[in-house]
Parts: C-alpha cells; structure tokens; sequence
C-alpha cells in the first residue's frame, strides 16, 4: 500500500535489499532533480512522505518511524508579485544524506542541506537543516545535540 510515484523527468528510486517500506509510504518525485536511493535493510514506517527534491541517499541497516518528513527542496518566495507556486525553487543546498544505521523517531522532518553521520538517533519531532554528528543524539527544533548513542 505504498505509493511510489514514477517520475516525468526520470528521477531514479533505487531500493535496496531487504528495504521494508510500510504501507502509506509516499515517494513523491517533486522539487527538483535528485535521485533517491536506499540502501539494504533499512526500514520505512507508516505515514512517511519522502519528496525527491535535490536527491535523497539513505544508507544501510536506517529505520525511520512513522510519519517522518524528507523534503529536499525549498520553495522560491521572493518574489512579492508572483504566487509562491509560480516562483519554483531554490538552488539546492545538497539534498538529504542518511549514513548508514541512523534511527529517525516518529514525526521527524528533514530538511534540504541535512547530513545525518553515521549511527546518530534523530527524537521524535525533531527538525533537522544541517548536519548531525556520528552516534550523537539530536532532538528539538531547531535540531541540537541532547547527548551520544552508548554515551
């Protein structure tokens, strides 16, 4: 019951091996030129939108809960005398970038520029724009280190 849409420009979605992705998933190619790519067993729960954007790589052995937001993009708003959905989109600030054995919690929301290191645990509701170091704990919004995984 996911909903994986095909692209008009040729966007690539590569899932890899073993990628549970739950039913209500929606990759939505939308908001640039990026590819998506996920890699083996990594784990997508319900309620999760993914937007390609400017390209989203998640690494192996990632589980995201339910109801995360991916949006690679950013909406062009400068301009006072056009609507905001005549005006497209910014220039990319490098997409999403998920390394391999992250932990996502239920309702995160992942901006364009968003780089997660390897190993770090995302709260539940968090917001995140920029990079999160490796095995470190990020919670809140704006995102800020709360504490390290083991730690």
């Amino acid at each position: 019951m996911a909903d994986i849409e095909e692209s008009v420009r040729g966007t690539l979605i590569d899932i890899g091996p073993r990628v549970m992705i739950d039913s209500f998933v929606k990759i939505k190619p939308a908001g640039g030129m990026g590819d998506v790519v996920i890699g083996a067993d990594t784990a997508i729960n319900s309620g999760t939108v993914i937007y390609t954007g400017n390209g989203v790589r998640i690494g192996e052995g990632v589980a995201i809960a339910a109801n995360c937001t991916l949006a690679p993009t950013n909406h062009a708003i400068a301009d006072r005398d056009r609507m905001i959905k005549d005006q497209g989109f910014q220039p990319s600030k490098g997409g999403i970038v998920i390394e391999d054995d992250c932990w996502l919690g239920s309702g995160v929301v992942l901006l364009d520029g968003a780089v997660l290191r390897r190993g770090c645990v995302i709260a539940a509701g968090a917001v995140v724009r920029g990079e999160v170091e490796a095995y470190a704990i990020y919670g809140g919004v704006p995102a800020r280190r709360i504490g390290e995984r083991g730690g």
